[in-house]
């Protein structure tokens, strides 16, 4: 079998063992990770290009120490603080989600393990071992998920609150 077959294979038995609650962590993965690389890419490459516009749009202002021009600087700074954190609000609550989307699975796992104890009695370990699967991967998976996207998530706040802080100290006030 080819190494995109055994990957394939692997992706199916999860599912197949996650149930449907797993292609929707999947599903909320992909997006946050989307937005996690989106926004680590606009840190290093293109926050430094507009950092770089506004720093030059404020040089050339000839008088910068009145209320008006202080305005204008507090305005700069704040534009650039919201392209800073752009989505960062977003992958927060998907890394909310994920744990809430494991505990839905948990749930749907548990009555699937209800449903065949009802059918067939307690005493079938292997009925039971399906629902009990379907119970425990989607609430392993929305944990991995959310523990990654969260420390994630407080390093690329960190460092847009360092970048903020940076470029507001190189927007000086006097000639």
């Amino acid at each position: 079998m080819s190494d995109i077959g055994t990957i394939w294979a692997g992706f199916s038995d999860l599912i197949d063992r996650g149930g449907p609650i797993i292609l929707v962590i999947m599903g909320v993965t992909l997006v946050m990770w989307s937005l996690i690389i989106e926004r680590a890419w606009y840190l290093k490459i293109g926050h430094q290009r507009e950092a770089k516009r506004v720093i030059k749009h404020w040089q050339c202002r000839v008088e910068r120490k009145s209320w008006s021009a202080q305005s204008i600087r507090y305005a700069l700074i704040s534009e650039l603080a919201v392209k800073l954190n752009r989505s960062l609000g977003l992958i927060g609550s998907l890394v909310t989600i994920c744990p809430l989307l494991g505990l839905l699975g948990t749930v749907t796992g548990m009555i699937e393990v209800f449903d065949v104890m009802a059918n067939l009695g307690s005493g079938n370990p292997r009925a039971m071992a399906a629902g009990v699967s379907k119970a425990t991967i989607p609430t392993l998976a929305g944990m991995v998920v959310a523990l990654s996207g969260y420390c994630l998530n407080v390093r690329l706040r960190r460092s847009a609150a360092a970048e903020i802080q940076t470029f507001a100290n190189r927007l000086t006030v006097t000639l």
